[in-house]
């Protein structure tokens, strides 16, 4: 789905409004930054654990989908994951210990296959809205107001601070 001709532009994507367009082409680069920094990992460096206190490469890239899975929910449906969708997305939501002994075990095109799948839904999503929903205000964190906007830069920008982590477990696996 990312046009790699496009990748390093910030602009009009056809089927979307301007801004949403804008929050398109951002957060296509981050994904492909992120691909490119698991690329070719196999599942034992999926699942490598610092310590017993950090998350593994795996964990972080499911915590990637269930965070977007979560702010459709939030932003497009109005609603508050229920318990079928809190026992699939809860242990990549949360991480931690759960994380660790529930997400395991998958290969690379596992995650990158559920990454897509939530991707593309986001994307059919963004093409129902306009630049004025982005500016729809709501109580966010702390019981603030934020906007669709910010909630969904942090969906990426979440992306962002984790792949950091990433970048760090894969160099201790002497993988470059």
């Amino acid at each position: 789905m990312l046009n790699m001709e496009n990748l390093l532009l910030i602009t009009d994507i056809p089927g979307y409004s301007p801004q949403i367009s804008r929050l398109v082409s951002m957060m296509n680069y981050v994904r492909f930054t992120t691909l490119d920094a698991v690329k070719n990992l196999t599942q034992d460096q999926l699942d490598f654990l610092l310590d017993s206190q950090s998350n593994s490469i795996g964990a972080l890239l499911l915590h990637f989908a269930a965070v977007e899975y979560a702010y459709q929910v939030s932003t497009f449906e109005k609603r508050e994951l229920n318990e079928e969708e809190l026992s699939l997305w809860g242990p990549a939501l949360d991480l931690g210990k759960e994380g660790q002994e529930k997400i395991k075990g998958n290969d690379l095109a596992f995650y990158i296959n559920k990454l897509d799948l939530v991707r593309n839904r986001t994307l059919e999503f963004f093409k129902s809205v306009n630049d004025e929903w982005l500016y729809e205000e709501e109580k966010f964190w702390w019981n603030k107001q934020a906007n669709h906007y910010f909630m969904w830069f942090h969906v990426f920008e979440d992306e962002i601070n984790h792949r950091g982590q990433i970048r760090m477990i894969r160099k201790r696996l002497n993988v470059c």
